[in-house]
């Protein structure tokens, strides 16, 4: 009964970490700032996309997309749409492809890195918010990003889809 709970849990508990590890952003390596955003509920969205039910997964994604939007950014729409897309785009994707832990940490992980494309389109060309050029972006943002978000879902991959397999076996138990 309590793995029902856990699912949106941990989804909170995400939202709410992702500023706090945020923090330790830029990091001086030989004299230069790299920085690194960590998107750990969207890898969580993804997870759950794939694994559990991309209809929920879209739904967490807008709810959870829109407190971002209000609480973090201010500009209402963006992550709105951007959490359901990435979730989709995981499960349109994933029908092709093996759902091994280790395709789906791949995918998890390009995907975000296409997200924060998307972002930096947005921010740079879109409304002009940025004047970061694209290679600073890339070597100094992008890449460390793609890294740190690989790290954590090395630690946490795992752990998500056990969670997430465990409510699928109970909603079994449960018709039955």
């Amino acid at each position: 009964m309590w793995i029902r709970f856990m699912i949106p849990a941990v989804a909170i508990i995400l939202f709410l970490l992702e500023p706090e590890f945020a923090l330790f952003s830029p990091i001086e390596w030989n004299g230069e700032l790299f920085y690194f955003v960590p998107r750990f509920l969207i890898l969580y969205l993804i997870f759950l996309s794939i694994y559990y039910n991309p209809k929920r997964a879209a739904t967490y994604g807008l709810i959870f997309g829109l407190l971002y939007d209000v609480f973090y950014i201010d500009i209402i729409g963006l992550y709105t749409v951007l959490y359901p897309l990435m979730c989709f785009l995981a499960n349109w994707t994933i029908k092709y492809i093996h759902q091994h832990l280790t395709f789906t940490t791949i995918l998890s992980v390009l995907l975000v890195a296409l997200m924060e494309l998307v972002l930096y389109i947005f921010f740079h060309h879109i409304i002009h918010f940025t004047n970061l050029a694209f290679t600073e972006f890339f070597v100094k943002r992008l890449i460390p990003s793609i890294f740190a978000n690989l790290i954590y879902l090395m630690m946490l991959g795992w752990a998500f889809k056990y969670l997430i397999d465990a409510r699928v076996l109970q909603k079994l138990r449960e018709l039955s």
